[in-house]
C-alpha cells in the first residue's frame, strides 16, 4: 500500500463516497462538487497507471485495487445520475451490464491460466466515459456551455467504445480458447 500508484487508487476510493454524497442533492454546487470530486478520481486513475509503469511500482493489490476503483467510481456515478434525470437507465445497464460480462470472462481465462491485456479500445472507452461523466454531473449551465449536451454526446460516443471494446474481448477470448482446444487435442496418425 505504500507506493504512489496504490496511494493514487485509494484516493480514488475515497472520492466515490464524496461524489454519491454530492448528487444526493440537485443543485448547480453540489453538481459542480461531484464533477470536481469526479474529475480528480479520473486523473489518479491515469496516474497510477503512469507512475506503476514509470517506477515499476505495479504490485498484487493494485492489479486487484486499480480496475476495482475504476469500475466502482463509474457504475456508481452512473447510478446516481439515474435519479437526477440525467442518463438514461437503459445505457447505464448497457454500460454496466459490459463491465460485469468483461470481467467475468478475465475471471474465467485467469482460472485458465490466460490473462487477456485490457486493449486501447477498453481504454478510449474509459477516457470518453469519465468525460462524459464530468459534463452530466455538471450537467448544468457553465460559461454559456450546456455541459448535459456535451457529457451526452460524449456518453454516445462511449456507448459505442463501450460495445465495441466488449466484442473485441470476447473475440479475443473465443480466439485464445480456440487455439488452446487446438492444441489439446491429439494428434492423429
Amino acid at each position: 500500500m505504500n507506493n504512489l500508484p496504490n496511494i493514487m487508487t485509494f484516493i480514488r476510493l475515497i472520492c466515490i463516497p464524496l461524489v454519491l454524497i454530492c448528487l444526493i442533492y440537485d443543485g448547480k454546487w453540489e453538481s459542480f462538487l461531484a464533477a470536481l470530486f469526479f474529475g480528480l478520481a479520473s486523473i489518479t486513475d491515469i496516474l497510477d497507471g503512469f507512475f506503476a509503469r514509470k517506477f515499476e511500482a505495479v504490485t498484487v493489490l493494485g492489479k486487484f485495487l486499480d480496475p476495482l476503483a475504476d469500475k466502482l467510481l463509474i457504475s456508481m456515478t452512473m447510478i446516481m445520475l439515474i435519479p437526477l434525470g440525467r442518463i438514461p437507465i437503459w445505457m447505464v445497464i448497457v454500460i454496466i451490464s459490459r463491465e460485469m460480462a468483461i470481467t467475468g470472462l478475465r475471471g474465467i481465462a485467469v482460472s485458465e491460466g490466460i490473462v487477456i491485456q485490457a486493449n486501447a479500445l477498453g481504454k478510449y472507452k474509459t477516457i470518453f466515459q469519465s468525460v462524459a461523466l464530468v459534463g452530466l454531473c455538471l450537467h448544468y449551465e457553465y460559461l454559456n456551455v450546456n455541459f448535459h449536451v456535451v457529457g451526452m454526446t460524449f456518453l454516445w460516443a462511449a456507448l459505442v467504445l463501450t460495445l465495441w471494446s466488449g466484442w473485441n474481448y470476447f473475440w479475443q477470448f473465443k480466439g485464445v480458447f480456440s487455439v488452446r482446444k487446438e492444441k489439446e487435442r491429439p494428434e492423429r496418425i
